[in-house]
This record gives C-alpha cells, sequence and structure tokens, in this order.
C-alpha cells in the first residue's frame, strides 16, 4: 500500500514539559519549501545543519540542528524535516505554530509511524512495537520490542504466510488440473506439510504468549482471612510502604494496586480486603470488590496463618475459587514456626513476610503459574490482537487436517488460515483495525 498525494504534517516529537532539546518533526511533500522558508536554505540530505529557526518577520524563534531526509529515505517514505532545538514547552510551540501558518497541519496521533507502514516503510507488527517500545516498563520489554521493531516477529510470521502460499498453490493446482499426476495430491505429503506449519506454529504462538506477557504483565489477586499478613507481603514484595498494616482485622476496606516486577515480568499485585463475615456494612463493600477482583485475576494468591494451617474458613474459601484460575495457597508466618514443624509442602508455599524467608521461591512459582518460561533464542514482544490471529491461524490448520481428503475444503481453510496470519503484519487489515491501533499512539509518533 502506498500514500498518494498526502499533505504535510508536523508535530512535537518530544515528550511533554521541559528539556535540554526539543524536536519539532514535519512529513509531506512540502517539508523541503518548509525548510527553505524557516531555514533559509534545505539542508544536505542527512546532513546535521546548525541554523537559525525564522519567523515569519525572519526573527530568531530558536537555533539549533536541523536534519533534511529526502523521500524515500526516511522513516515515514516521505520528505522529513527534524528541527532540533531547546526543549522548553513556548519555543517548540512557537516553532510548531510556524510550521502550520506555513501549510502543515497538526499530525493526528501515530500519523508519522502510520505513513511509515502504508508507505512499506514497516510492517504493522513494527509498527506497534515503536509505541511498545516507548511505552515499555521494564529492560526486557524494551529489548523484546526492539527485536520486533528489527522484524524478528514479522520474519517469522512471513516465514508462515510463503509456506502457506506454497501449500495452497499445490492444492490450488491439484483441483485445477486434476487429470494431471501432481505431488501434492499425495494426502501423506498434505499430512507432512500441514504437520510442519502446525508445528511452527505451535512454537511462534509460545513465543508470542512470553512476548505478550512482556508486554501486558499479569493480574495478582492476593486474599485471604484478615490479619494473615497480605498487606504485610505486598509491602514486602514491593520493597516499600504501600499499604497500611495494622492487627486489627479488617483494616484493608477496599483493593490497593501495585505494580512490581520480577525477572522485567511487570506484574499488578491486588491486595484485597480480608475475606470474613462482619457487620460493618463498609467491610462488605470492600469483601464485594474482592469478589470481583478474584474474577479477574490471572492468578491467586491465597494468604493463609502457617501457624493455623489450611482451616475450615479457608477451605470456604477455596472453594468458592473460580475453577478456570489457577490458584496458590501461601502459608505466611513460617517466622513463627518451629523448625521441626511439619510442612506440607506439596499443597503451597512457605514464606514470611515479615523476615523475607521464602520470597524467592514464591515469586518463582508465581512466574511458573502465569506461563513465564525463560526463551533461549530471545522474546518479541506481542500483542493480544497477535495471539488472536495466531490461535486462529491455529484452528484453521487443524480443520484442515479434517477434511485433508477435500480439496475445496482444504484450499478455504488454508486461505482463511492466510488471511488470519497476514492480519498481524497488515496484509489484510482493515481500515477500522488501523485506525484503532494508531489512535493510541504519541502524537509526534
Amino acid at each position: 500500500m502506498s500514500l498518494p498525494n498526502t499533505d504535510t504534517i508536523a508535530a512535537i516529537a518530544t515528550a511533554q514539559g521541559r528539556g535540554g532539546i526539543g524536536v519539532v518533526r514535519i512529513s509531506g511533500p512540502s517539508a523541503a519549501e518548509l525548510a527553505a522558508t524557516m531555514l533559509g536554505r534545505i539542508p544536505e540530505p542527512r546532513r546535521a545543519v546548525f541554523c537559525d529557526f525564522q519567523d515569519e518577520n525572519l526573527e530568531t524563534i530558536d537555533q539549533g540542528i536541523a536534519l533534511y531526509f529526502q523521500s524515500p529515505h526516511s522513516f515515514t517514505g516521505e520528505d522529513v524535516l527534524e528541527l532540533q532545538g531547546h526543549g522548553g514547552p513556548a519555543v517548540l510551540h512557537l516553532l510548531l505554530q510556524r510550521c502550520l501558518s506555513l501549510g502543515a497541519r497538526l499530525a493526528e496521533p501515530g500519523e508519522f509511524t502510520r505513513r511509515a507502514f502504508l508507505n512499506d516503510k514497516i510492517d504493522l507488527a513494527q509498527a506497534e512495537s515503536v509505541a511498545d517500545l516507548i511505552a515499555a516498563t521494564t529492560a526486557e520489554a524494551a529489548r523484546s520490542a526492539m527485536r520486533s521493531l528489527h522484524g524478528e516477529f514479522s520474519a517469522e510470521i512471513n516465514a508462515l504466510l510463503e509456506y502457506l502460499v506454497k501449500l495452497r498453490m499445490l492444492v490450488e493446482a491439484m483441483m485445477d488440473f486434476p487429470e494431471e499426476e501432481i505431488e501434492v495430491a499425495d494426502s501423506v505429503l498434505c499430512n507432512s506439510m500441514l504437520q510442519s506449519i502446525r508445528t511452527k506454529l505451535q512454537q511462534t504462538l509460545a513465543i508470542a504468549k512470553q512476548g505478550c506477557l512482556l508486554r501486558e504483565g499479569a493480574h495478582v489477586a492476593l486474599i485471604g482471612r484478615p490479619n494473615v499478613g497480605k498487606s504485610s507481603l505486598l509491602n514486602r514484595l514491593s520493597g516499600g510502604e504501600v499499604a497500611l498494616v495494622s492487627d486489627v482485622p479488617g483494616t484493608t476496606r477496599d483493593v490497593i494496586r501495585e505494580v512490581i516486577q520480577i525477572r522485567g515480568i511487570p506484574l499488578h499485585i491486588m491486595d484485597t480486603a480480608g475475606l470474613r463475615k462482619s457487620e460493618d456494612e463498609v467491610e462488605n463493600m470492600g469483601i464485594a470488590r474482592t469478589h470481583q477482583i478474584v474474577s479477574r485475576a490471572d492468578l491467586i494468591l491465597l494468604l493463609l496463618d502457617g501457624a493455623q494451617g489450611c482451616t475450615a474458613e479457608d477451605v470456604g474459601i477455596i472453594s468458592g475459587l473460580p475453577p478456570d484460575i489457577p490458584h496458590l495457597l501461601v502459608f505466611n508466618k513460617s517466622d513463627l514456626l518451629e523448625k521441626d514443624h511439619d510442612r506440607d509442602l506439596k499443597s503451597g508455599i512457605y514464606i514470611s513476610a515479615k523476615s523475607g524467608e521464602g520470597l524467592d521461591d514464591l515469586r518463582e512459582e508465581i512466574l511458573k503459574l502465569i506461563g513465564w518460561h525463560h526463551q533461549e533464542s530471545g522474546t518479541f514482544i506481542a500483542r493480544e490482537r497477535h495471539l488472536v490471529a495466531l490461535s486462529e491461524t491455529l484452528s484453521h490448520i487443524n480443520r484442515a487436517f479434517i477434511v485433508l481428503q477435500n480439496a475445496e475444503l482444504l484450499a478455504e481453510e488454508l486461505r482463511l488460515a492466510q488471511q488470519a496470519l497476514g492480519r498481524i503484519t497488515g496484509r489484510f487489515s482493515p481500515d477500522d483495525l488501523l485506525g484503532e491501533i494508531f489512535s493510541n499512539f504519541c502524537i509526534g509518533k
């Protein structure tokens, strides 16, 4: 796809607030003309030039570095001008208003990256990784986003697409020329090719799930009876006093949220009100919220008093947990137990929120239960829509095995599989999907 006869757009490309350097970016057919007017010359392409940025009265708005990239050798594939000046909000807005007065219009969120996609400079997965790199909250997420930006994820998808196209061509040939002896007619060969595609799809989906964890993280609900140490555990995991700790039952009445990292994975820990029968209306409201949080969690940590073990009340809580959400029993206050105390290690993990004993084992078990495992070859960043597309593709491939002996149905399942897979890189992406994706970008990117 390309974007012919586009207008010229401009935006401040650096974050809001004051800084040492601020950048105004211009892209479109009038970029060179704007450079000639504002700078008094058109800089040599791809050469940094120190110059004055002038207003309509030829007075200097700012001084800085100008960079001109001539089409198609630019990020957007169009003529691009970058003005790198001082990072004060006032001077940046004066520069932007000067660009707008010369005929440019204010860029929409993500419009620079969208033009790069439409002009075939990057595919859709790479475009999304630009936003993911900016939004990365951990070093591992940033590295994975950069792998996607470099095209590692896209290369995996394109290789699958090429193999799918090859198989489709052979199946179509079998349908169009049934009188010819075509090798694909052999069901064993078809089965072998389909199996190769399915195996590779499953591998790619597994890595994509890891990338989605890096980007989205996991929501972990911390529940249990009052006074078992939920708030103390939250404070210990976060490394700060984010929750009020008291011996008075029912202290926590609302959900306290804190984001922590374990080996680069962001975890949204939610400390909830203690579960018990109460006559306090406000406390009961907190307990009701606890049940709502539990139903939406990716993992439930049920904290118990290690000295008391699993009580009848705890058994009642366990029986009410959603069966489709993994949960882990965490026996707290292990520092108060005698050394020879019988610990049922098969039932859960023993920790001390006070001393920190067992916290490393807890962290590892959390990662295991949310599905994280180290990837030797590195993880690329992925989004929920990528997982949906890969799962849909895998579903069509699985159905293709069922209809292997029916060439027409086989061809249709392969076509649908290719279409679903192509949505990841943008080969088969509707305009409304593109609009939704790029609307979440920063203005200036």
